[in-house]
């Protein structure tokens, strides 16, 4: 008979069994190989995009691909390209790739992926978005869980922002490896000093609720808006070159909890509680290792460790168009001297966040550093595995941006 104890997960009692645990589980090093993408869309109604979808319509539309959180019942079954279906708490649908060791298997699997869904979704007459927030509607809550009630109840006290975030937003999160003990510090800075200028190029979050914004990519503003230790960058340019692990870690343990687990669904915490105060004995029972794994899942800010590394600086993209931004960030983290001379353009505008979101492409110190940036990284795809249509398809998307940019700019 195996203990009983073996299958409890290990309490954290001590900081530094936290520190030591996020040392081993959120930076994952080796050959860089795999990328994934996570792909979330808004969903209308065909013919009056403004109508709010129920969750009802939206179970029957997805079939046996229905998260369970949909259809508690079902079978969640995997699309032909291995992607998984899950719904967000505004009825925004995602599809989660498998990892895929080349840039072309990912472009493939994942587009046969979104066909599906697509096919689905028309059979009962949706669509889905084309920006990265609802341009048509105000936030209307679809799927209720105690992960999402716990979320609600935390950000309705930093006012309005937190509903925006959870019900009309939509993004594009590329997954790549976290690299070599050798080269996974320089991935994880150029992750960050990348941001602003490709948040800036590929913003398309301006218009909602049928209103201007005022904001290139509202999307990004709700998102800093909500909760600034949970979603601001745990990277900054004075922390350059420091240890990730480090960083992470004080970012982590730092953070309030969003919610804790428990079995009468009644996910919700006090306000203010870090993880660091759970395990000086702030709740009654101390955090397991599991509770921190879940911790982790609940910060948001622009790039996530989880053992591999996870930008969701990106705005949703029209259709067709997601391999543009995930092309340019995977191919600059695989060519060093092409990120070498990106590096140098994005010196001026590190940390420059909020400008991204507010202005995109018409700060003109962003358009500068965006346009060598794409430029250098246009010049890396080609020397990808991407098909040769897929690279001319990229290269058209951004001189595209580009080009509408100029045209803005006074």
């Amino acid at each position: 008979m195996i203990p009983a104890d073996l299958d409890t997960p290990p309490v954290l009692r001590e900081l530094s069994d936290a520190e030591g645990y996020l040392a081993k589980i959120c930076f994952k090093t080796g050959p860089p190989m795999l990328s994934g993408v996570e792909l979330e869309w808004t969903v209308h109604d065909r013919t009056d995009p403004a109508r709010p979808v129920d969750p009802d319509r939206l179970r029957a539309a997805l079939g046996s691909h229905a998260p369970q959180t949909l259809d508690p019942a079902g079978a969640s079954s995997p699309l032909p390209g291995h992607g998984t279906v899950s719904v967000e708490p505004g009825g925004q649908v995602e599809i989660s790739s498998a990892p895929h060791r080349s840039l072309r298997a990912l472009h493939l699997h994942t587009s046969a992926d979104i066909d599906r869904l697509t096919e689905l979704l028309a059979s009962a007459g949706l669509r889905l978005g084309r920006s990265g927030i609802d341009p048509y509607r105000t936030p209307t809550p679809v799927v209720d869980t105690p992960r999402y009630r716990a979320m609600r109840t935390a950000f309705d006290r930093r006012g309005p922002a937190g509903r925006t975030m959870m019900y009309s937003t939509a993004g594009l999160q590329v997954c790549l490896d976290a690299g070599t003990p050798e080269g996974f510090r320089d991935r994880w800075d150029a992750l960050h000093w990348l941001g602003p200028p490709l948040l800036a190029a590929f913003a398309t979050a301006r218009h909602h609720a049928g209103r201007d914004t005022g904001w290139a990519s509202a999307r990004m503003a709700a998102w800093f808006a909500i909760d600034p230790p949970r979603t601001r960058p745990a990277w900054t340019a004075a922390r350059a070159g420091a240890d990730p692990v480090a960083t992470w870690s004080a970012y982590a343990l730092g953070a309030p909890l969003l919610c804790v687990r428990r079995p009468d669904g009644d996910w919700r915490v006090p306000d203010g509680i870090t993880f660091r105060d759970w395990i000086g004995g702030a709740l009654p029972q101390p955090p397991t290792q599991e509770d921190l794994d879940y911790h982790i899942s609940t910060l948001f800010p622009p790039v996530r460790a989880r053992g591999y590394l996870e930008v969701r600086y990106l705005d949703a993209q029209p259709p067709g168009e997601w391999i543009a931004p995930v092309g340019v960030l995977a191919a600059l983290l695989d060519d060093t001297a092409a990120l070498s001379l990106a590096r140098e353009a994005c010196e001026p505008v590190l940390d420059r966040w909020d400008e991204a979101a507010r202005h995109g492409l018409a700060d003109p110190a962003l358009a500068r550093a965006a346009a060598t940036v794409l430029r250098v990284a246009l010049a890396a795809v080609d020397r990808t595995d991407l098909a040769p249509a897929t690279r001319d398809q990229i290269s058209h998307i951004v001189q595209r941006r580009l080009g509408a940019a100029d045209r803005r700019r006074p």
